[in-house]
């Protein structure tokens, strides 16, 4: 069985994950973490935006991710700044009244079960702590790779295989409806808003985002219903990054399209 994961992933994460970190300063700004408040990094990747959480405030850090190797990388490279790093799965927090706030980057669309997250992370604050997420919305959440993924299907290379894939992603279609998810949890919800956003990167650009989360689903042997190989695996990859070069414009440029779900909820 062949095919890659998160931990693969980690080994390139801090260069080709431009595009979440990019999404996350908004999910910055509208969470607007105070100097003394204690915070919960949920999916915190290897660490980059838990030391920037770090050096906003003097209260409690704690990052945690579900891959033990993006966890590895953190402790690697953060493990000397006063925050604690874990390897746990959001469903599994166990935290009562710890948080002022929880940062959950890029990371909402992983959980499975949505509501037990969300039960988790209320039973996790402080009252009136807030949590914030920001993670690709609805089902088209970035058009460009959906196009490379209809040509994954319809190739006699891959389809074959691919019609085995299961998605593991969690989307909703409109920013009611991530409301109404918050709301039947006890949260109040102050602010959510469904973005579309766009930016122009070369084909090689837009393959590296492409790495830098996406291919951990789609190239992940367990959301296949059958063994795959790296000769599939090699094929996949080949028309995908193929597919970005045939989306270029006149300049050479991709146009990366991306929706993204923000909101902010309060205990």
């Amino acid at each position: 069985m062949s095919g890659i994961t998160f931990s693969e992933v980690a080994k390139s994460y801090d260069k080709t994950s431009i595009v979440q970190k990019s999404a996350s300063e908004k999910l910055f700004e509208l969470l607007s973490i105070k100097p003394t408040e204690d915070v919960l990094d949920l999916g915190c990747g290897t660490g980059d935006l838990t030391v920037k959480i770090r050096k906003i405030t003097s209260g409690k850090v704690i990052g945690i991710d579900v891959e033990k190797e993006m966890i590895e990388k953190s402790l690697n490279k953060y493990g000397k700044k006063n925050i604690t790093f874990k390897v746990k799965r959001a469903e599994e927090i166990n935290y009562k009244d710890e948080f002022d706030v929880i940062f959950c980057n890029s990371a909402f669309q992983w959980f499975k079960n949505p509501d037990i997250v969300l039960q988790k992370c209320y039973e996790a604050l402080k009252t009136k702590g807030r949590i914030g997420i920001q993670a690709p919305a609805r089902k088209v959440y970035s058009p460009n790779f959906i196009q490379a993924i209809e040509e994954v299907k319809k190739h006699p290379k891959t389809k074959d295989v691919f019609k085995f894939f299961e998605e593991p992603w969690f989307f909703l279609e409109s920013a009611e409806e991530y409301k109404e998810l918050f709301e039947r949890n006890n949260f109040e919800v102050l602010y959510a808003e469904i973005e579309e956003k766009h930016t122009k990167h070369t084909p090689e650009e837009v393959y590296n985002i492409f790495n830098s989360g996406a291919v951990a689903g789609y190239l992940n042997p367990k959301y296949y219903k059958i063994p795959i190989d790296e000769t599939y695996a090699k094929a996949f990859r080949e028309i995908v990054k193929e597919n970005f070069y045939n989306q270029v414009d006149e300049e050479g440029k991709v146009e990366l399209v991306f929706y993204r779900v923000y909101l902010i909820a309060k205990k």
